[in-house]
């Protein structure tokens, strides 16, 4: 398929994607004490700060989906954080039966984005960007990665949920992506910063898109041990928010921000730079680190996983030199399907023809007038054990906020929940009994809206039986895993088997990877200063 852009000097895109990142885990809306963010704050005051901007679900891959598609989960069927199993499912379906403690049947969640969505990747790399996607990825792994929707970098190439193992080094990449630590003890974010910052260095002189899909903050819960013990010290136990990792996790997050705005400012790329800075979903509040919740979202209701907007409301910031008076404000209702439209505006590309998108662009409100969007419908048909959310449907209209809870009333029946979002933002007080009209007319464009999309509605569970608990399935026994030998990767890396390695034969192919980083780490193992590495040297530094 073709895609025209309707200029050629465009500006470049940064595309910054925090992973589990609450409303309430920075310090843009003035809801915590505890984290540090400047340079997130910095970025903000540069454009437009968002206070109404919410995922398309509560979950990553949905969103992530509607972002790189455009598309709601209602449509797409991604209505799971389903990316990374083993099982490809594209087709979106109810499940055939359902657990006899159920009161509904739910949808199968589509497991992979499809190759036949044009992705917001494809189109900006056919208008002559070069494209390049670093760090979470959560779509599924080949023939379903980045490089396979329109991305011309990807880097570590990982479909996994979260970073390999750990945040700091040693981590567990498969020995194939070839992605070792530059340093001992290196901090996945920094690197994938660094690595940025080589994609940016690299194509200084052309348009490029950087999709900068943070890991952070996601689980596992591990970080710097200095910034873990200064947010130690911070942590006041009647907050909520008081759990010292997550603190060093916010503000490594904040650094790879700061390093990717310092970039752009030393290579003179910043007034012709647009850069957005959003979140996949709520703040996770349901797992525990040494016995409390990573996080709070606080005064949001709930988190990850859930309708309430605890777990769809999140941080938002665009910077649009030249467009976007700097330290500007909205109200604006907006999703993250709408990147997709808003983007193709802003770089004046034409959107694929006959493709079709549930998004609409944010264009009019980044300019400071009304917001396009009157209403959100959120989709989330899916049980989840954590923390225990009902398959359920909302609609955001003006202040008011309407839940549709599958099967959860009276005989299965659904049930409704409505709240005034502008005087109740905790979502405590619930008027579905005192505005029967209301709901109806609420429910009745939720009913028309799914059934516009196709969605695989939840329905009664027949075989549901009250009392009844279906029996925990047994975990899986891992596999231990060592990682590769100095004697493999030698072998591997020795192209001439001359029983040495030179600083080209360990860096190979350079297309796409850190070199200076590579160049690092052949230095470290290069004991003797030689310019050539032995298997000795090798196994000496694995010690």
């Amino acid at each position: 398929m073709a895609f025209v852009a309707r200029a050629a000097d465009q500006p470049n895109v940064v595309f910054i994607l925090a992973d589990d990142l609450g409303w309430s885990d920075t310090t843009l809306y003035g809801t915590t004490s505890f984290y540090e963010t400047p340079n997130i704050e910095r970025l903000a005051k540069r454009g437009m700060l968002f206070s109404n901007a919410y995922t398309a679900h509560p979950l990553c891959s949905p969103t992530r989906s509607s972002i790189m598609s455009g598309q709601d989960p209602a449509r797409t069927g991604f209505t799971s954080a389903a990316g990374h199993v083993v099982a490809v499912n594209l087709e979106k379906t109810l499940a055939p039966n359902a657990r006899p403690d159920h009161k509904v049947r739910t949808p199968k969640s589509v497991s992979r984005l499809d190759p036949k969505y044009a992705t917001l990747a494809e189109v900006i790399h056919e208008a002559g960007y070069v494209t390049g996607h670093f760090g979470k990825w959560h779509l599924g792994r080949e023939p379903y990665s980045p490089l396979e929707h329109g991305f011309d970098t990807d880097i570590p190439h990982w479909p996994g949920p979260g970073p390999a193992g750990s945040y700091v080094a040693p981590w567990k990449f498969p020995d194939k992506l070839d992605f070792d630590p530059s340093v001992p003890e290196e901090h996945i974010e920094d690197r994938m910063a660094d690595e940025a910052t080589a994609f940016i260095e690299a194509n200084k002189d052309k348009p490029f898109f950087l999709n900068y899909w943070a890991f952070s903050v996601h689980a596992p819960f591990d970080g710097k041990q200095a910034l873990t013990e200064k947010y130690a010290e911070k942590a006041d136990p009647k907050n909520p928010q008081r759990t010292p990792v997550y603190g060093a996790m916010v503000e490594s997050l904040d650094d790879a921000v700061g390093q990717l705005l310092d970039t752009l400012d030393r290579l003179k790329l910043t007034d012709n730079t647009i850069v957005v800075f959003f979140s996949d979903n709520g703040g996770n509040m349901y797992d525990r680190v040494d016995g409390i919740p990573p996080t709070s979202n606080v005064p949001l209701r709930g988190g990850k996983a859930m309708i309430y907007d605890g777990g769809v409301r999140v941080p938002c910031a665009v910077v649009w030199p030249g467009a976007i008076k700097p330290g500007s404000n909205s109200d604006a209702l907006l999703v993250s399907t709408d990147w997709y439209p808003t983007l193709l505006e802003m770089l004046r590309i034409d959107k694929p023809a006959g493709y079709h998108l549930d998004g609409v662009s944010q264009v009019p409100a980044l300019q400071g007038k009304d917001g396009p969007r009157e209403s959100f419908v959120c989709f989330v048909p899916n049980y989840y054990p954590k923390p225990g959310t009902i398959p359920s449907t909302s609609i955001r209209r003006g202040p008011w906020k309407l839940i549709r809870f599958y099967g959860d009333g009276p005989k299965l029946t659904d049930r409704f929940e409505l709240y005034n979002l502008d005087s109740d933002i905790g979502e405590s007080k619930n008027l579905a009994g005192s505005k029967p009209q209301l709901v109806e007319e609420l429910n009745t464009a939720i009913t028309t809206y799914l059934a516009e999309t196709e969605a695989a509605v939840p329905i009664p569970n027949p075989a549901y039986r009250p009392g009844v608990v279906a029996p925990a399935a047994s975990p899986k026994p891992k596999k231990p895993r060592t990682r590769q030998s100095p004697e493999a990767l030698f072998k591997r890396r020795d192209s001439n088997k001359d029983g040495h390695m030179t600083l080209e034969e360990y860096i190979g192919n350079p297309d796409g990877r850190n070199v200076p980083a590579l160049t690092k780490q052949f230095n470290q193992r290069d004991r003797n200063k030689d310019k050539r590495v032995t298997l000795e040297e090798m196994k000496e530094f694995a010690q």
